[in-house]
């Protein structure tokens, strides 16, 4: 009983982990937007993360409690490579060619991208129809929030292809994580090692692209703030939240989650870009709420049906 009282409670944290850092992330794109007036797309990326690893350093000063095998040091590259260079960078570039929206509803392809990315890995996680159900209604729903309000659409294909490479890095680092977390360390110092690899894998598109960020720039109260805010919440805190939700809940069902990042950035975007709530917009945001709660049903369901024929 108390075993099963700890799995609810781990299952109650990784969920309301995910909620609160999916909101935090949704945010993100209308601030690194507001960014881009100022900074490239590396500037933003560089200083966003080395603010987050400093910001580790001083959560959790101290090392890993132990030293790292080559096969886990690998691991964690390959994680700082793909989450934090190379899905960022896709993202950030992406936002300068296409709106933000765009960027938001095609990164949440991502869930289907590490369902099919699981299904060749060693963890082979459960999928039923009503995992795909839940797909389709959020996909449709997140569709309306970013096309049913404009009276006409207008495609970028370099940014939607570099939102949608994201979206498949992002499945890609969300399995890498989960591997991760099998050897049961800290969340702070491993989440501070993967932005560690990170940032060095980001040195050669700082040295190509330049960068050039000046002390007014940083210290402008909008610029400042913005990158603050990407920098410690976004990255240095919400980047340990979804270790340990992924930790908790498992790859799959963690990246459903990202769903509700374009009803974020659409909410953010009325209050604070005044664009117009529009009826198509209150229909996407129900279908993908929907959608979310068919998908994480159908995957309680399946936890259950397992646990029970396990024992």
């Amino acid at each position: 009983m108390q075993d099963f009282d700890k799995g609810r409670g781990a299952l109650a944290l990784g969920h309301a982990l995910a909620l609160v850092t999916v909101i935090i992330w949704g945010v993100t794109f209308v601030s690194t937007k507001v960014l881009l007036e100022v900074f490239t797309p590396v500037e933003i990326l560089c200083t966003r993360f080395v603010l987050g690893y400093l910001f580790l350093w001083v959560l959790w000063p101290r090392r890993l409690p132990r030293r790292l095998t080559a096969r886990e040091e690998a691991l964690f590259f390959l994680a700082g490579l793909s989450g934090i260079c190379l899905y960022y960078l896709a993202e950030n570039v992406a936002l300068v060619y296409t709106r933000a929206s765009n960027v938001g509803v095609i990164v949440c392809l991502s869930p289907f991208f590490t369902a099919l990315l699981g299904r060749f890995s060693s963890s082979r996680e459960p999928l039923g129809g009503w995992f795909f159900s839940g797909l389709a209604l959020s996909l449709a729903g997140v569709g309306l929030i970013c096309w049913g309000g404009e009276k006409e659409v207008s495609f970028n294909w370099r940014g939607d292809l570099l939102a949608a490479s994201a979206g498949l890095i992002w499945a890609a680092y969300s399995l890498l994580v989960k591997r991760i977390t099998t050897l049961s360390l800290p969340a702070l110092p491993v989440t501070r090692r993967i932005f560690m690899w990170g940032i060095v894998c980001m040195i050669p598109a700082a040295a190509l692209d330049g960068f050039s960020v000046s002390a007014a720039e940083l210290l402008d109260p909008v610029m400042g703030g913005n990158l603050l805010f990407l920098g410690l919440v976004a990255s240095g805190l919400c980047f340990v939240f979804w270790s340990v939700t992924v930790r908790a809940l498992g790859a799959v069902a963690s990246t459903v989650y990202i769903y509700l990042i374009p009803v974020v950035t659409v909410a953010t975007a009325i209050v604070v870009l005044g664009d117009p709530f529009t009826a198509p917009v209150v229909c996407g945001m129900v279908l993908v709420i929907a959608g979310l709660a068919c998908a994480q049903g159908a995957d309680a369901l399946i936890r259950r049906v397992l646990s029970r024929t396990a024992h």
